[in-house]
């Protein structure tokens, strides 16, 4: 062969692959837009219509792959998506993962375009095709940036609230198989504190002390209220402050009333009185209130979640809001100048007006559950069950989507809790449970067992709890002392919309939180 036949040969090489590139191309700046937003909808595609078939035949396995483990993932092993989502190194993986995937898309739509546009553009051509796959861009990045965000968020909220068992302390905390935690807890009794401390108040007082007992197979839930001004709160038998207070927490020397030895006060007194009395603990106070509101009535608190009321605000705002019921007028501040933690006497600023299905702030959302200016101690405790419970009803997948990272950094100042880190994903599938099943209220008839604070009939107070979360069609024996008995399993009363409540009896929070004008409050 001849060097001039060979150099042809060798000049006509590069021609025939531009050639090829060519075939692969758009013939028009529009098309090729279309080919490109074809190509960010179906990740690879782009790749292999602008000849680079082998790239792109990954590109698209690895993208079609990916949806199909998130689907099955999705909906077969929703157990493995609540521990992934409750374990802080696995979402500190996860954000990583987002911002690797939001890039490889970015890459893939502008690669995409290079190879499909014409060879020949207008610059008119040339700047919509580059505008457009800007915005092709920008609009996989907001996303993915907000995606990453979340997570982020969600793994400050788990490592701030919730601490893995080996980093915390709790005297109170029982120890449970971390595979399955309710194996031996048919009923899982949590305590519910509402801290009222903040501006203008003098130490911590837990002015909201609720039991919520939950049927762990079942989510059927009743809560249970204790007064803040009850005295001669009893501690378990075999707790070394039933040695101290063998006959309840208030001084046998003192007068009838005595306000730092009401429940509300123990919290902060007794850790004072008698610091590390229970033994290692991140929360002296909280262990303390388990202990008594479990022997009052009788039953086993395994865990605490205690609730900033400043805080709380926040999280009703975070979630747009909560619609409640007002059947009477409720007050906004208001101060009777006497009594522990109060400040100088003063009439309310405002009320809530009555009304049916009322959408409250955060702002007044607080108010509803807290105002008791005026007010009985009975029906702030129900305005504060009926506020959980539209709480609760409020949260839907939409506003978690939208608001999450409000929520989370809400809840981050909310809360504070001695559950572990390793049995969250039990406690979120409890919580889905809870959210469709029947909470109920549980009246423990305060004319004939706690007419005041002075002297509670706490075995009565027993019988009645025993009773209401009892299974149905089994009696429930008398209790005979304060140590906690042992939890039975679910069941409660069923009730008709609005009706007249027996005391104690365990009444629907759809029904005690019906509209119903003729309540007065007192």
């Amino acid at each position: 062969m001849s060097r001039s036949t060979r150099a042809a040969g060798r000049r006509s090489a590069p021609r025939a692959n531009r050639s090829r590139q060519r075939s692969h191309r758009a013939r028009t700046s529009s098309k090729a837009i279309g080919l490109t937003l074809v190509s960010a909808l179906i990740p690879g595609s782009g790749l292999v219509m602008g000849g680079r078939k082998k790239l792109g035949a990954f590109v698209l396995t690895i993208s079609v792959g990916l949806l199909v483990i998130a689907a099955y993932v999705g909906l077969t092993r929703r157990d493995t998506i609540l521990a992934f989502a409750v374990s802080p190194r696995q979402l500190l993986i996860a954000t990583a993962a987002v911002v690797v995937l939001g890039i490889g898309w970015i890459w893939v739509v502008v690669a995409s375009h290079k190879l499909i546009r014409p060879v020949s553009m207008t610059y008119t051509g040339r700047l919509a095709g580059s505008l457009f796959v800007g915005l092709l861009c920008f609009a996989i990045a907001v996303p993915t940036t907000v995606a990453a965000q979340t997570v982020m968020a969600q793994r400050d909220l788990v490592g701030s609230v919730f601490q893995s068992e080996g980093n915390s302390k709790s005297a109170t905390r029982p120890k449970v198989d971390k595979k399955d935690p309710w194996a031996n807890t048919p009923r899982l009794n949590l305590l519910l504190l509402g801290a009222d401390d903040g501006v203008g108040r003098t130490g911590v007082r837990t002015d909201t002390v609720i039991v919520a007992s939950i049927d762990t197979k079942t989510g059927d839930t009743a809560l249970i209220s204790l007064s803040r001004n009850w005295m001669r709160m009893p501690f378990p038998k075999d707790s070394p402050l039933h040695k101290i207070y063998p006959n309840g927490y208030y001084d046998p020397s003192g007068p009838a009333e005595q306000p730092e030895y009401y429940l509300d006060s123990m919290y902060e007194n007794v850790p004072k009185q008698h610091p590390g009395i229970l033994g290692q603990t991140d929360n002296e106070g909280a262990d303390v209130v388990k202990l008594a509101a479990g022997a009052a009535l009788g039953l086993d608190i395994d865990y605490y979640m205690q609730v900033n009321l400043a805080g709380f605000r926040q999280i009703i705002d975070a979630v747009g809001g909560i619609t409640v019921n007002v059947n009477y007028r409720v007050p906004i501040g208001g101060d009777y100048g006497d009594g522990p933690g109060s400040n100088n006497a003063k009439k309310p600023s405002g009320y809530i007006e009555p009304g049916a299905g009322q959408k409250l702030d955060g702002y007044h959302a607080l108010w509803f559950a807290r105002g008791r200016y005026g007010l009985s101690d009975p029906s702030r405790q129900e305005r504060q069950r009926c506020t959980i419970h539209a709480l609760v009803n409020s949260v839907n997948p939409a506003t978690l989507v939208t608001k999450y990272q409000q929520i989370a950094s809400a809840g981050k100042q909310l809360l504070r809790t001695d559950i572990p880190q390793e049995i969250l994903p039990a406690f979120i599938e409890l919580g889905v449970k809870v959210k469709k099943a029947k909470v109920s209220n549980v009246d423990l008839d305060k004319s004939k067992n706690f007419p005041s604070g002075q002297d509670p009939r706490y075995e009565a107070m027993q019988e009645i709890v025993a009773k209401a979360i009892a299974p149905k069609g089994k009696s429930t024996p008398s209790t005979t002392s304060t140590k906690p008995t042992k939890k039975p399993t679910s069941g409660s009363t069923k009730k008709t919309p609005n009706p007249a409540v027996t005391p104690g009896e365990a009444e629907n929070l759809n029904d005690a939180c019906a509209y119903n004008p003729s309540q007065s409050g007192n």
